[in-house]
């Protein structure tokens, strides 16, 4: 499947989307997006380096006085042709999204990309909801009320797992509350980024409103996070690099928005649809090849239904067709990268000291030798407190503890510094009511793992971060509060003065 999609064509000017234009970087070192199911180069460019990251700035900066001041029905009008445009061009973004990140082909024709064009629908609708508090009289002849606006330039950092996605939801809800921003993709997947920032100015919405810095970590992303004229950082990422980036942003006191790790528990109960249970955690772990923070990691399973979860997700993950991205048959991908695929392997061995790994736990050959695949993993038997539980792998491996009381259940749940998203699995609404309460999580599905709404907030607890994306709670991460408060005398008044200074 190409669809007619050249990337050496479409990017020829460069990976940099500054001021509305497509423009190389200027820092001299080149990058190659691979695709990692066949470890081929698809584009070689060059990074952003300081200077563009200051270029991507000032276009933002200089875009926002016009782009706040638009009245919010301009601003949705604008947001709505975005919509109709990302939808027209669905075929590229898809075809882009899995050449660069090697997911299924079907995972981005129906889920990333849909799911995009869903979250630009709803913020074209939220923009005409920038609202303050109705005014009344607080203080004797005062009326008060408050505005919500805009904040300024946003300088946004997003992961490689779901490029476009994650471009989505940092930009659209920045843009519909009046703001600029500049967003740095990863390195390794910046494709659907630039078309994004391409798609919105051909929908209408000014030059320098929405800018792409595509660079590395270290000189463009600390550069743009500590950037004076950056008024707010939101990033996504591990929460190692979540802390750094918060180091920096304290000494310029930024607004921060952090979406960090995460390692989602799975807690099934004795009362639970064991069939239903058994695809949940297989669909809910290898999700993107398990490249996902709310992807199901850790299920906890009551003993009494323990030995008939193990050898049924055992075999349904056997049925997993691995295979290539663009084949609609295909279900899983490879990683993003054999550096990834690598990492994950080194998981799966230590763990053989100290557990059990019922299926999968290596690489496949053949045909599928050259990309980045890893076979889905099943591991069984390990302590709470070992590394394969305790750690985020971001990978297609599953590890599975048995619990005796509710209690422990929860309690083993809660036990990671993570607290993103989780599931519990039951029949009796007590239980699921319990488990909503009382696990610490950002988000809690019941019976279910994994679906989002741009309706709903998404977003952490503990280190998974702070701050929502997607959902009316995003809109207003982006806008800051005013209070306005007028005398209604419509004289000078001195009765105050005279209190604080005296008679004179």
């Amino acid at each position: 499947m190409s669809n007619g999609f050249q990337v050496q064509d479409r990017f020829a000017d460069g990976a940099q989307y500054i001021g509305g234009k497509l423009l190389p970087g200027t820092s001299g070192h080149h990058h190659e997006v691979v695709n990692p199911a066949t470890g081929r180069c698809v584009l070689r460019y060059e990074l952003a380096g300081a200077d563009d990251v200051d270029a991507a700035v000032a276009a933002a900066r200089a875009a926002f006085p016009g782009w706040s001041g638009a009245t919010p029905g301009e601003r949705s009008e604008a947001m709505h042709r975005f919509a109709a445009v990302l939808a027209e061009q669905a075929d590229d973004f898809a075809y882009a999204e899995s050449l660069q990140c090697g997911k299924p082909i079907k995972l981005s024709t129906e889920f990333d990309v849909p799911g995009t064009v869903d979250n630009a629908a709803f913020f074209a609708g939220t923009a005409r909801h920038l609202e303050g508090k109705a005014a009344a009289e607080y203080d004797g002849d005062h009326t008060s009320y408050v505005r919500r606006e805009a904040i300024g330039v946003v300088g946004s950092i997003a992961p490689w797992n779901y490029p476009l996605q994650m471009a989505a939801w940092k930009v659209l809800p920045a843009v519909a509350a009046g703001n600029t921003i500049v967003l740095k993709p990863a390195e390794l997947t910046p494709l659907t980024s630039l078309m994004f920032a391409q798609a919105a100015t051909e929908a209408g919405i000014p030059d320098g409103v929405i800018n792409i810095v595509t660079g590395a970590g270290k000189e463009a992303g600390e550069h743009l996070v500590g950037h004076p004229d950056v008024v707010m950082t939101s990033f996504t990422g591990s929460t190692a690099v979540g802390k750094r980036v918060a180091e920096i942003a304290t000494a310029t006191v930024k607004r921060l928005h952090l979406e960090l790790g995460g390692k989602a528990p799975f807690v099934v109960f004795d009362d639970a649809d064991l069939e239903a249970a058994v695809h949940g955690a297989v669909a809910g772990s290898l999700i993107n090849t398990g490249q996902d923070c709310t992807a199901a990691t850790r299920a906890y399973v009551q003993r009494p239904l323990y030995d008939a979860f193990v050898r049924d997700v055992a075999a349904l993950m056997d049925t997993v067709r691995l295979g290539d991205p663009f084949d609609a048959s295909t279900d899983l991908g490879p990683l993003i990268s054999h550096a990834q695929r690598d990492r994950v392997a080194a998981f799966v061995e230590r763990a053989r000291g100290y557990a059990r790994v019922v299926t999968g736990g290596e690489a496949p050959g053949g045909d599928l030798a050259d990309g980045a695949y890893y076979r889905p993993t099943l591991v069984a038997d390990a302590a709470q407190d070992s590394e394969i539980v305790q750690s985020e792998i971001f990978g297609p491996v599953l590890v599975v503890l048995p619990f005796d009381t509710d209690e422990e259940g929860i309690a083993l749940a809660n036990d990671t510094p993570y607290g993103l998203a989780a599931s519990a699995w039951t029949r009796d609404l007590y239980r699921a009511n319990r488990a909503t309460r009382e696990i610490q999580a950002g988000c809690v599905w019941v019976n279910d793992h994994i679906p989002i709404l741009s309706e709903m907030p998404h977003g952490g607890y503990k280190a998974s971060g702070f701050g929502k994306d997607m959902s009316a709670y995003s809109f207003e991460e982006y806008t800051q509060v005013k209070h306005v408060m007028y005398d209604n005398t419509a004289v000078a008044r001195k009765d105050w003065h005279r209190t604080i200074f005296g008679d004179r």
